[in-house]
């Protein structure tokens, strides 16, 4: 009986001092991270705070299922600057994921890397990074990805990197490597990306299974720089495991093994549950998958230029994912728009929901297109929603921006009427129209003025956190195909002078935001149909009644529950139509229109719904008309 329960006990003592050390490993872990991040200039803050948990809520951060080590570390685009400082990262000893791609991390790869042995990824593209690279890669012997492509890194490539025998990709592309390529006849190896270094000599035989783009653009000699075109297919291993000479396990290392068997299995079946519940509760959505497969694999990319397959980020970005990421993500569609679909992305982390927008009928070089998302990326406005990231290819363009959990202006104004829903009252309109107001007179200053937004509607308005609008989709109507003219002219929102949707202008920027305000005041569609199924153009139906002094009629009914707001409506009235002249030479610059807004916008604490609704009885007939006269604004003919 005393041996028993001194066996229990001897057990009991090894379950807490496993306990105690995993836990004073997480804590070394939280110091090793916090000495980094302070030891490393930044622009943009993390999370990281010392009270809070390190596996829960420090963004960028993925521990082993127990949370009791940090297994993974991804900081990509968060604006590091300068070397990365030694004895911090290296102490992450669980470490198997690290990635700090497209930062501005400059010098070598420290030396204490070495300890880091058990890491099996390592992104560190699109650095700074220079120096040689690690003379023995053989350290880190579970490595399976190594992407240090787009740094100014130099010398030869180490043989020691033929000792990695789990490695399936490569990219140490566009740096400044020199000498011969080593063989590398590895098995596993999938991915290979040499171009643009200063490499000589000729192709080993062991690689001449890679496209001749994994080569382009080094100093090769020319009978050798083309590989034979074959399958990108590894060869099977004939590798044997080796037998390993079994030790008798004594009594409290089988006990302990049983209890950490157990734990295990309990949390394997919790996140197969959860799993299981997720997909269940996801049927709704649809995945967020590319058009063609090869476009997002990390083989079998058509072009050299797409071998990298990443997002790019753009400053002020704190969010931490990579494609793959992006990829896995649960995601539902939210809407389809003259530019393409988007969805609403919910990453596997649980704590980011971005918006990503699939992009169609794009047909500029990667080059324009990246020069344009560089001046759309760096907008930073409270009224004009942010990119965040993008991804160009051959067969696919992504862009990366937030999501907005109220929806959509259209959805807001249109999407609450019948079916319970509170529809917008004054204020918040009012709101509305100053933000995107203020926001497309941003966007009129970048690019040296240059800049439009091109596709102003309801639909691209959100609301940021103080209920104002909030202007999306900027400047993509560059990139755009023409759009044929009854495809826009359907949306009501088109300047009747623009036939090139490519070609808009601030004037034509201008007369979207009229429509804008002419639904907000009217609470209709910019193309709508009335109970006899008749197609009428907002513009021209405002005109008409508006001519015919009918103006009380042009108001939503819904507003007439404000008391003391008629001005204010006649205000915006008056501004919108002058927005909508037909003649872009008398419509007003976007500048004045935010004057004019300001001044609009009272705030009356009074306007709360009145209980005597005295303009809700009103039956006269609302005219529409087919044509409205040739002087008259917005008289394009309706579309069929």
């Amino acid at each position: 009986m005393v041996e028993n329960f001194l066996f229990i006990f001897s057990a009991i003592f090894l379950v807490g001092t496993i306990s105690s050390v995993t836990a004073a490993n997480l804590e070394e872990d939280k110091h090793a991270l916090l000495d980094f991040l302070h030891n490393t200039s930044h622009s943009h803050r993390l999370n990281w705070d010392k009270d809070s948990s390190v596996c829960k809520t420090w963004t960028g951060i993925i521990c082993n299922s127990d949370h009791t080590r940090v297994v993974e570390l991804h900081l990509p685009g968060v604006g590091f600057r300068g070397p990365i400082p030694s004895n911090t990262l290296s102490r992450l000893s669980a470490l198997e994921f690290l990635s700090l791609r497209v930062n501005s991390l400059s010098g070598s790869v420290p030396s204490d890397f070495s300890k880091l042995r058990n890491l099996t990824s390592l992104y560190l593209q699109s650095n700074k990074l220079s120096g040689p690279l690690p003379l023995d890669f053989s350290v880190w012997n579970n490595l399976t990805i190594i992407n240090l492509s787009n740094n100014g890194f130099n010398g030869s490539i180490p043989s020691s990197i033929a000792n990695l025998t789990h490695l399936t990709t490569l990219n140490l592309s566009n740096n400044s490597l020199s000498g011969q390529i080593p063989d590398l006849n590895i098995a596993s190896l999938e991915e290979l990306d040499l171009a643009n270094n200063n490499l000589t000599g000729i192709v080993p035989r062991s690689l001449r299974r890679f496209p001749s783009s994994a080569f382009s653009g080094n100093n090769l000699l020319s009978e050798n720089a083309t590989p034979p075109s074959l399958p990108a297919q590894p060869p099977t291993s004939n590798g044997r495991p080796t037998k390993k000479t079994k030790k008798k396990l004594g009594e409290p290392a089988v006990l302990a093994i049983a209890l950490g068997g157990c734990v295990l299995g309990f949390v394997l079946i919790a996140l197969l549950m959860f799993i299981c519940r997720s997909r269940g509760g996801g049927q709704s959505g649809v995945a967020l998958k590319p058009q063609k497969k090869e476009s997002y694999s990390k083989k079998g990319a058509s072009e050299s230029q797409d071998k990298t397959n990443r997002l790019f980020f753009f400053q002020g970005c704190n969010l931490a994912f990579d494609l793959e990421d992006l990829l896995r993500a649960s995601a539902e569609v939210l809407g389809k728009g003259t530019f393409g679909t988007t969805y609403k992305a919910a990453l596997e982390d649980a704590t980011t929901t971005l918006a990503v927008k699939r992009l169609k009928e794009v047909t500029v070089a990667k080059r324009d297109f990246e020069q344009q998302m560089e001046i759309v990326g760096n907008i930073r406005h409270e009224n004009v929603a942010p990119l965040r990231a993008y991804y160009y290819s051959k067969d696919e363009k992504l862009i990366v921006f937030d999501y907005y959990e109220q929806g959509n202006v259209s959805a807001l104004l249109h999407g609450g009427r019948g079916d319970g829903r509170t529809p917008l009252d004054w204020e918040a309109r009012l709101r509305i129209a100053a933000g995107a107001a203020r926001g497309i007179g941003h966007i009129h200053t970048q690019n040296g003025g240059k800049l439009v937004h091109g596709n102003i509607k309801a639909s691209n308005i959100f609301l940021n956190s103080q209920g104002y609008g909030c202007v999306a989709d900027t400047g993509l109507v560059t990139l755009m195909n023409s759009m044929p003219p009854p495809v826009v002219r359907a949306a009501g929102y088109r300047a009747p002078e623009v036939t090139d949707t490519r070609k808009a202008t601030h004037a034509a920027d201008v007369y979207s935001f009229g429509v804008l305000l002419l639904e907000l005041l009217t609470g209709k569609s910019p193309v709508h149909a009335t109970g006899t199924e008749e197609v009428v153009h907002l513009v021209r139906w405002v005109n008409a009644v508006v001519r015919e002094e009918w103006t009380a009629e042009v108001f939503d009914v819904q507003l007439l529950r404000y008391p003391n707001i008629e001005e204010e409506m006649v205000e915006m009235l008056q501004l919108g139509m002058s927005c909508v002249a037909r003649i872009p030479e008398k419509r007003p610059k976007i500048n004045d229109v935010v004057k004019s807004l300001e001044e609009v916008r009272q705030f009356n604490s009074g306007n709360r719904p009145s209980s005597d609704v005295t303009k809700s009885e009103i039956s006269t007939p609302i005219p529409t008309p087919d044509v409205a006269p040739a002087a008259e604004i917005g008289s394009s003919s309706l579309p069929k």
